[in-house]
C-alpha cells in the first residue's frame, strides 16, 4: 500500500525558496542565517526566523512587558500603552516599512517583538535607578539585559540555556544598545552598521513612542491641542489630517487623526528617503559597511521630530505628575536592591541558579530589572511595607 503523500511542504521551500527570490539584493535571507549557539536540527516548514519569533512570544520575558509602563507609571488609566502594547505598535510598524522594501519581514519582525524585552519595570526612571545601583559592577542597560535574558535567563530547554535565537536576532539586540564598546558585545562586531531589518526597528521604534506619547499625554490631559500647535510636526500632521477627512474634525477625533497622519507621514517619508539611500546597495554587507545608516527619515522631518522631542520632555517628562511616579518608582528599585542584596534566595530560581557565575550585585540589579511595575509594588508592599509619600 503506497503511504498518503504529506500535506506538509517540503523542507526549504516554505519561507525561503520562491520567497527569497522576491526579497532585495541587501535584504537578510533565512538560508544564509549564521545559525544557533547551539546546533538544532532545521524544521520542516518553519524558517530559522520564523521559529526565533514564536520562541520570543513564548517566552516569559515577553508576557511581562504586559505590566511595565512606557512613561505613565499610575495604575489609574487602563487605556495608557505599556511596552507590551509598544512592542506590538513597532513590530506593525517595521513589517509595514519591511514589506515595502522588500525586507525580511520574518526578521524584522522578530527583532521588533525582542527589542524591549530589558526595559525594567518604571519606565526610563527604572532604569537609571538600576544603572546608578550597578555603577560599579558593571552598569546597566535595557538592551544589553534584553541580550542576557533571550542567552541566559529564559529557562526553556534542556539542552540549554537561553531561547537559542540565531545570530541576526542577537546581533541586531545588541547592536540596539547605547553601549557598542561593551566587551559583552564584542562578538556582535558592534563597528558596523546594523542589519537593514533592524535599522527599520529602530526607526519604527522612534516613530511609535514618539507619536504614542503624544496620544497618551493628550488623554492623561497633561498637554492639550494649543500646546501642541506650537511645534511644526503637530502642525503639518493636522493639515494633513484635516485635508484628507471628509468632515470637520473636533476633540477625539482631531486627535486620533492626526495621531494617524502622524505616523502615515512619517513612514511615507522614511521610505522615500530610504529608497534613496538603499539604491546603491547590492549586499547585506555593503548595508553593514556603509556610511551612514540606510534608513532615515528625511533631514527637515529629523528637525521637526527633535523639536517635538524636547516639548515632550519639557511638558510630558518633566510634567510633575509624571516626576512624581516616576520617584516612587526609583525608591522601591533602590529599596527592593539594598533588602533583596541581604536575602540573595528571595529571587526565582533562574537567577539563584547563576549563584557564581556572575556578581551577586548585578544579579540582583537584574531580578529587578525583570520585574513588572505591578511585582515590584507587589513584593515591597509584602516584604517592606507600602512605599511612603516622597518630599517634592
Amino acid at each position: 500500500m503506497t503511504a498518503p503523500k504529506s500535506a506538509l511542504t517540503p523542507p526549504g521551500s516554505f519561507g525561503m525558496g520562491l520567497a527569497e527570490e522576491t526579497l532585495a539584493p541587501f535584504a537578510a535571507r533565512s538560508s544564509q542565517s549564521r545559525g544557533r549557539r547551539f546546533p538544532e536540527k532545521e524544521h520542516p516548514y518553519r524558517p530559522v526566523y520564523v521559529r526565533d519569533r514564536d520562541r520570543v512570544i513564548h517566552c516569559a520575558a515577553f508576557r511581562r512587558l504586559m505590566h511595565k509602563t512606557q512613561v505613565f507609571v499610575s495604575r489609574a488609566n487602563d487605556h495608557q500603552r505599556t511596552r507590551l502594547t509598544h512592542t506590538l505598535e513597532v513590530s506593525q510598524i517595521s513589517r509595514t516599512i519591511a514589506r515595502c522594501l522588500r525586507l525580511n519581514e520574518d526578521l524584522t519582525e522578530v527583532v521588533a517583538l525582542a527589542h524591549d524585552l530589558g526595559h525594567p519595570p518604571f519606565g526610563h526612571a527604572g532604569e537609571r535607578a538600576i544603572a546608578e545601583l550597578l555603577a560599579e559592577h558593571g552598569g546597566f542597560e535595557h538592551n544589553r539585559f534584553g541580550l542576557r535574558l533571550v542567552e541566559q535567563h529564559e529557562v526553556r530547554y534542556a539542552g540549554f540555556r537561553g531561547l537559542n535565537l540565531t545570530y541576526e536576532v542577537r546581533q541586531s539586540m545588541a547592536l540596539h544598545s547605547s553601549e557598542r564598546d561593551h566587551p559583552e558585545l564584542a562578538e556582535y562586531e558592534p563597528l558596523g552598521r546594523m542589519l537593514v531589518e533592524a535599522q527599520v526597528v529602530d526607526l519604527a521604534d522612534s516613530i511609535a513612542y514618539g507619536t504614542h506619547d503624544i496620544d497618551d499625554a493628550l488623554r492623561a490631559e497633561l498637554i492639550g491641542f494649543e500646546d501642541l500647535r506650537t511645534t511644526a510636526l503637530w502642525c503639518q500632521a493636522e493639515d494633513r489630517a484635516r485635508l484628507e477627512s471628509p468632515v470637520p474634525l473636533e476633540g477625539k477625533q482631531l486627535s486620533r487623526a492626526v495621531i494617524r497622519a502622524l505616523i502615515d507621514w512619517q513612514v511615507d517619508s522614511l521610505l522615500t528617503e530610504s529608497s534613496r539611500r538603499l539604491a546603491a546597495m547590492e549586499s547585506p554587507e555593503a548595508v553593514k559597511g556603509a556610511e551612514a545608516n540606510v534608513i532615515e527619515l528625511p533631514a527637515d522631518v529629523l528637525r521637526m521630530k527633535e523639536e517635538m522631542g524636547r516639548f515632550l520632555y519639557e511638558r510630558v517628562y518633566r510634567h510633575p505628575d509624571v516626576v512624581s511616579e516616576t520617584r516612587r518608582g526609583q525608591e522601591i528599585v533602590r529599596r527592593l536592591y539594598d533588602y533583596i542584596l541581604e536575602r540573595p534566595h528571595s529571587m526565582r530560581e533562574s537567577f539563584t541558579s547563576q549563584f557564581g557565575l556572575a556578581p551577586l550585585e548585578r544579579l540582583v540589579g537584574e531580578f529587578i530589572a525583570s520585574m513588572t511595575d505591578r511585582f515590584a509594588r507587589d513584593f515591597h508592599e509584602r516584604h517592606l511595607g507600602p512605599v511612603p509619600k516622597l518630599r517634592d
